[in-house]
C-alpha cells in the first residue's frame, strides 16, 4: 500500500471516529436527562434530545453534531495539504473520503452496537466543510422546507437531496459523489420517515411521535 492509500485508510478511520461520538448520548446524560436511548424513538439525534423537553440539550447536541462533521473535513483536507502539498487532487479526496465516514460513524457508531443518529446534523456540517455555499444553500432549503410543510424530516430530506446537486454544480465530479454517498445513507437512515411521509402520516413540528 503506498502513502498515498495510507493516507486516505487513515483519514477515513479517524473520520469516522469523530462522527461515532454521540454527542446526544453524552450532552443529555451530563445535561440530567438520562438515557436519550429509553426516549422517542431511542435516537441519539438532536430531534430526539428535543423531546426531553430540553431545548438547550438540543441545540447543543445539533451544533455539536455538525461540528463533528466539519472539523473531520476540514481536518482532513489540512493534513493532505501538509503532507501532499504538490498533489491538490490528494485534499480533495481526503475531503470526501471524511464527509462520508463521518456521516458513517454518525448514523453507525462501534461504541453504541451501530445504531446511531439519522445523519443530518453530521451532513450538514460536511456540507459547509465542503463548500460553505453548499451549506447554506442546503440549511436553507431544510428551513424554508420545515417552515412550508411543518414536517421536519421533510426538511431534512430535501436539503440532503439536493447536497450533491449543489455539490455538482459548484464543486464538480468527487465531492458530489461523497454528497450522493451521503444523501443515501441519510435517506437510508429515514426510511420509516419516508414511509410515514407516502402516508400521510408524519408528525408535524410541535407533536409527538414515539417512532419519529
Amino acid at each position: 500500500m503506498d502513502s498515498t492509500a495510507m493516507f486516505r485508510l487513515a483519514v477515513a478511520v479517524v473520520a469516522y471516529g469523530l462522527g461515532s461520538i454521540p454527542f446526544g448520548l453524552i450532552v443529555t446524560r451530563l445535561g440530567g436527562a438520562g438515557d436519550i436511548r429509553a426516549i422517542g424513538s431511542g435516537n441519539i439525534g438532536a430531534t430526539n434530545v428535543l423531546r426531553t423537553g430540553r431545548k438547550g440539550l438540543a441545540a447543543a447536541t445539533l451544533l455539536l453534531d455538525g461540528l463533528k462533521g466539519v472539523v473531520a473535513v476540514a481536518g482532513a483536507r489540512m493534513a493532505a495539504h501538509l503532507w501532499f502539498a504538490a498533489i491538490p487532487s490528494v485534499a480533495v479526496a481526503a475531503a470526501c473520503i471524511a464527509a462520508v465516514a463521518a456521516v458513517v460513524g454518525h448514523c453507525f457508531p462501534v461504541w453504541l452496537r451501530f445504531h446511531g443518529g439519522k445523519g443530518v446534523s453530521t451532513a450538514l456540517g460536511v456540507a459547509f466543510a465542503l463548500d460553505w455555499r453548499v451549506g447554506l444553500l442546503c440549511a436553507a432549503c431544510w428551513l424554508v422546507t420545515a417552515r412550508l410543510t411543518r414536517i421536519s424530516s421533510a426538511g431534512a430530506l430535501v436539503a440532503i437531496g439536493l447536497l450533491p446537486v449543489f455539490l455538482w454544480a459548484l464543486d464538480g465530479v468527487w465531492p458530489a459523489v461523497a454528497g450522493l454517498a451521503v444523501a443515501v445513507i441519510v435517506f437510508g437512515r429515514h426510511h420509516e420517515n419516508i414511509a410515514r411521509l407516502r402516508a400521510g402520516t408524519e408528525p408535524r413540528i410541535g407533536q409527538r411521535s414515539r417512532s419519529a
